[in-house]
């Protein structure tokens, strides 16, 4: 089987070095990252500097932990974890399933030795994926013996690849020792309420201590543990996400109130996402016609809960057997039947070369930023903006309008540029063509942008953004995202000043859920 030299390029970053040249030169310099110089951010816009070293070096390329990490790193899930012991509404479990893009869903179910050989064919392949992540398509505890099994073979050949897991905190706490014997250092629990009373209304029922609880009472045990297992974690060191699903209606408000629990508990992200309740899902809350928050619905919450405790914007519900970038899923290339083929050569001098340059490529965006942002020094305006970006990854505007899969959106002031979120879409172009559903649901899911910056646009989608009040710019081809994002808003600022434009303010836009599906 050919195998392709990954560069660079093919993260949208600006360097050439292939990895096969990085691997030969790693046997001779012992070459090794040794990180970024505290520009990247953890959530935040948190770095090095703001972090004590061992949190950095948890942190810092963990694309769900870090937010400038995100652009550069990769992850990948593995499906080993297919019971779960309680019951979401909000959830459905699919089995041999490449249509859907959300937690639960999974193309192959592995065994601990598929997995295993699946993450150091994926991780010779892809130098940047730094992260194994079991999240289902149950609960990682409620399949710990496969968990666990899974960590340990993974280890044995790769001492580099951070992992993690996700889980709902029923046996969490029966199972913090193990976790912190196997240097697992990374743990997700979802958290979705601390009111009982509430809870009856997300879960069903939960299987606990070899019987079943329903409403109330389920909910209480539920939370309990949660939390216990939260505080122990903590207590050693872990670093924890929380995940909250936003369910308006019910939970929404409450989240407050969550966010403070887990912040006061040691929690160091606190990640609120949007319901999934397409009905076609064939989820409870879904089949039921429950909606889920709009674009400007999840940011206000969000916003609400942002204080000390970092908040993560840039998850992409993903499949419990994800691969690539977040934002992009390379599955399909990794099959069982692909992998068992596959000749695997796992160096890890070699990745670890690569993601030194990719350290190095992000200080140069980092440097850039700043310059750019000291250009807004001395402006004094309360404006506000979206800015939406078509980016394939590496931190770059390197993405044609037509062919983007999601647009990424940041919030940008005289205080600098802040990621917010994405905006998940179907492809505009196909084969050379719109689409059948043409531009009305890009313009939807954009409708609170200001600006969208391309690498490249039609006419077409240019006149209809612009129709639309959406401003299409190509000004900063392959430049840097925030970088561009602050000169395109010292540029706008500039121009309302001169009364060329007006600033207008913008209204809500839909979120499309879930992720890319490689097909």
């Amino acid at each position: 089987m050919q195998k392709k030299l990954l560069t660079l390029h093919d993260f949208g970053a600006p360097g050439a070095t292939s990895f096969d040249e990085l691997r030969k030169g790693a046997a001779q310099s012992g070459c090794s990252s040794t990180g970024g110089n505290g520009k990247s951010g953890c959530g935040s816009a948190a770095g090095q500097g703001d972090l004590p070293p061992e949190i950095w070096e948890k942190v810092k390329n963990h694309p769900c932990y870090s937010e400038q990490a995100h652009h550069h790193f990769a992850r990948m899930h593995v499906a080993v974890a297919p019971a779960c012991n309680i019951q979401c509404n909000y959830c459905n479990r699919k089995y041999d399933c490449a249509n859907e893009s959300r937690p639960g869903v999974v193309s192959e179910k592995l065994s601990p030795e598929q997995a295993a050989r699946k993450v150091i064919a994926v991780a010779s392949t892809i130098p940047q994926m730094t992260v194994l992540g079991i999240a289902g398509p149950g609960d990682a505890l409620a399949n710990p013996a496969k968990t666990f099994k899974t960590f340990e073979l993974v280890t044995a050949t790769a001492p580099d690849i951070k992992l993690c897991l996700s889980t709902n905190g029923l046996m969490l706490p029966d199972y913090v020792e193990q976790i912190a014997a196997m240097n697992v250092d990374h743990v997700t629990i979802t958290i979705n309420m601390i009111d009982p009373e509430i809870g009856a209304q997300i879960y069903p029922w939960i299987f606990y201590n070899h019987r079943r609880y329903t409403g109330v009472e389920a909910s209480k045990i539920l939370s309990e543990r949660q939390l216990l297992g939260l505080e122990m974690l903590t207590a050693r060191g872990i670093l924890v996400k929380v995940n909250s699903v936003m369910i308006p209606g019910i939970n929404d408000r409450h989240l407050i109130e969550v966010n403070k629990a887990v912040k006061s508990r040691g929690a160091f992200l606190h990640n609120i996402m949007p319901l999934i309740s397409e009905p076609e899902h064939g989820t409870v809350f879904g089949l039921e016609g429950r909606r889920g928050p709009s674009a400007q619905e999840l940011k206000a919450l969000q916003d609400d809960c942002e204080g000390e405790m970092n908040m993560m914007r840039h998850c992409r519900q993903c499949r419990a057997d994800a691969v690539g970038l977040l934002g992009e899923d390379r599955s399909a290339e990794f099959t069982t039947d692909k992998v068992m083929e596959m000749e695997v050569e796992y160096d890890l001098a070699a990745r670890q070369a690569y993601q030194a340059k990719v350290e190095a490529e992000r200080d140069a965006i980092a440097a850039a930023k700043q310059r750019e942002l000291a250009t807004l020094a001395d402006e004094t305006a309360t404006i506000k903006i979206q800015v939406a970006i078509a980016t394939k990854g590496g931190g770059v505007i390197n993405e044609h309008f037509g062919h983007a899969h999601e647009f990424q959106i940041y919030e940008v002031s005289t205080a600098g540029a802040k990621f917010i979120g994405h905006r998940r879409v179907d492809l505009y172009c196909e084969g050379g063509y719109a689409s059948e559903t043409g531009i009305e649901p890009i313009l939807k899911a954009l409708n609170d942008c200001t600006a969208v910056l391309v690498a490249k646009i039609g006419l077409c989608p240019k006149d209809s953004l612009a129709g639309a009040g959406i401003e299409a710019v190509e000004d900063y081809a392959f430049e840097y995202i925030e970088q561009s994002v602050i000169a395109y808003f010292k540029d706008y600022l500039e121009r309302v000043g001169k009364s060329e434009i007006s600033h207008v303010a913008r209204g809500d836009a839909d979120i499309r859920q879930g992720a890319f599906v490689a097909s």
